[in-house]
C-alpha cells in the first residue's frame, strides 16, 4: 500500500532483541512444549537464557551485565522472547525482575551473594510480588507475616500463585507484614526449613512456567536476607521496572502476531494491511512512550501514567493476536496446520490478568480520578 515506516517504528529500541540463532531455533521447537507443561524442555529454558546472557541486559557491566545496555534493552529482551514464546518470556520477566530487586537493594551482601548464579541462569529468582502489588494498591492486606525470633524473624503466611520455582534452588522475593506494622522485603531462600511448594498449578497455557504455590511456617529469616524494610518506599521506586519489563511480555506478542498477519498473502493481507500497519505504529509509539516514561522519571512522579501505558499495550497485543486469527482463517483453528495461532490466542488471554491485572490497575486509576479535585 506504499506506506512508509514511521520514525517511532524505525527507532532501534521499540523493537525486539533479536535472538541468537540457536536460541530462537530452540524456542521455535519448543514453544508448543512449553506452553503444555513438557517438563524436559522447561528445566532447560532457564538455563539457555543465562548461557545466551538474556537476563544480563539492562544490568551494570560492572556487576555483570552487558555494557552500554539499560531498562529499555531489558524489555527488548524479554520483548525477543516473548516472539516466540510468552511461557518462555514468563520465565525471564520473573528471573530479570529478581535480579533489579537485589541491583535497587541496599543489601549488596545480598546482590553480591546472589547475582552471578541468577544471571548465569544456575538458579531461579522468583517475584512472589503480586501480593504486595495489590498492598500497595489497597486491594488485600499482606499474605505472609513476621514475628520477632533471636536470629531475625520468623515467617509464616502464603503465596498463591509464584512463577520460575524451579527446583532445586531457588529464591522469592516477598513483602512481609513485620511486627511493628509496617512491611518489608525479603528474599526466600527455597533452602530455608518451612518452606513448601505446592505442585504445579494447572494452568490453561503456559504450564512450562514452573508456576505454584508456597506455603511457609515459621521460616527462620536473618537481617542477610532482607531486601528493603520498608516496602512501601522500595515498590514505588521499583515499579516502573517491575511493570515496564513484564509490558515486554505484551509488545513481543504483538509485534509478532502483526508479523504474522502481514506476512499472509491474497485476499486476507490486502484487507487487514492497512489495520495492521496502523496496529504497528502503535505499537511503536507506545513502545517509545513506556522507555522514555521510564528513564525520564514521568512514570515514578505519575504512575497512573504508567498504568494507562500497561493497559494500552494489553490492548495493542489483543488486537494484534485477533488480526492474526482473522489473516490465517480456518487453517489457523487445525491443531495440524497453525497451531502456534491458538497458542498466541491463549498467550493474549493471559495479558489481561498478570499482576497487576488490567482490572486492578483500572481500579485504581478510577480510586485516583475520584481524588482528582473537579477543575
Amino acid at each position: 500500500m506504499g506506506r512508509t515506516m514511521s520514525q517511532a517504528q524505525a527507532h532501534p529500541l521499540a523493537q525486539p532483541l533479536p535472538l541468537p540463532e540457536s536460541l530462537a531455533s530452540w524456542l521455535t521447537d519448543s514453544a508448543l512444549a512449553l506452553d503444555a507443561g513438557d517438563a524436559v524442555v522447561a528445566e532447560e529454558l532457564m538455563p539457555r537464557m543465562g548461557q545466551a546472557g538474556i537476563y544480563r541486559h539492562g544490568v551494570d557491566a560492572g556487576i555483570g551485565g552487558h555494557e552500554g545496555t539499560d531498562i529499555a534493552d531489558a524489555i527488548a529482551a524479554v520483548a525477543g522472547v516473548a516472539r516466540y514464546s510468552m511461557a518462555a518470556a514468563f520465565v525471564v520477566w520473573s528471573q530479570r525482575t529478581f535480579i533489579e530487586y537485589l541491583i535497587q537493594s541496599p543489601n549488596q551482601g545480598l546482590a553480591q551473594r546472589l547475582l552471578p548464579g541468577l544471571l548465569e541462569g544456575q538458579f531461579a529468582g522468583a517475584s512472589g510480588l503480586s501480593n504486595a502489588m495489590k498492598f500497595l494498591g489497597g486491594i488485600e492486606a499482606l499474605q505472609v507475616q513476621a514475628s520477632p525470633a533471636p536470629q531475625g524473624w520468623s515467617v509464616s503466611g502464603i503465596l498463591p500463585w509464584v512463577t520460575n520455582l524451579r527446583a532445586p534452588e531457588y529464591y522469592v522475593a516477598s513483602a512481609v507484614q513485620m511486627p511493628d506494622g509496617g512491611a518489608a522485603v525479603m528474599a526466600l531462600p527455597s533452602q530455608v526449613q518451612g518452606l513448601t511448594r505446592t505442585e504445579d498449578l494447572s494452568l490453561v497455557g503456559m504450564q512450562g512456567t514452573q508456576t505454584a504455590a508456597l506455603r511457609l511456617e515459621n521460616c527462620a529469616i536473618g537481617e542477610e536476607w532482607l531486601i528493603h524494610k520498608q516496602a512501601n518506599v522500595f515498590l514505588p521506586a521499583l515499579r516502573p521496572a517491575f511493570l515496564g519489563i513484564q509490558c515486554g511480555m505484551a509488545l513481543g506478542l504483538a509485534a509478532r502476531a502483526i508479523e504474522e498477519t502481514l506476512a499472509c498473502r491474497g485476499a486476507a493481507r490486502a484487507i487487514l494491511e492497512e489495520e495492521a500497519l496502523a496496529l504497528r505504529d502503535e505499537l511503536s509509539q507506545r513502545w517509545l512512550a513506556l522507555i522514555n516514561g521510564i528513564r525520564d522519571g514521568e512514570f515514578l512522579q505519575s504512575p497512573a501514567a504508567m498504568f494507562e501505558t500497561r493497559i494500552a499495550l494489553s490492548d495493542i497485543a489483543l488486537q494484534a493476536v485477533a488480526l492474526e486469527v482473522q489473516a490465517k482463517g480456518g487453517a489457523g483453528y487445525l491443531r495440524n496446520m497453525q497451531p502456534d495461532v491458538a497458542r498466541r490466542w491463549g498467550e493474549a488471554a493471559f495479558i489481561p490478568v498478570v499482576t497487576p491485572s488490567l482490572v486492578q490497575l483500572k481500579t485504581e486509576l478510577s480510586k485516583r480520578a475520584s481524588r482528582t479535585p473537579a477543575a
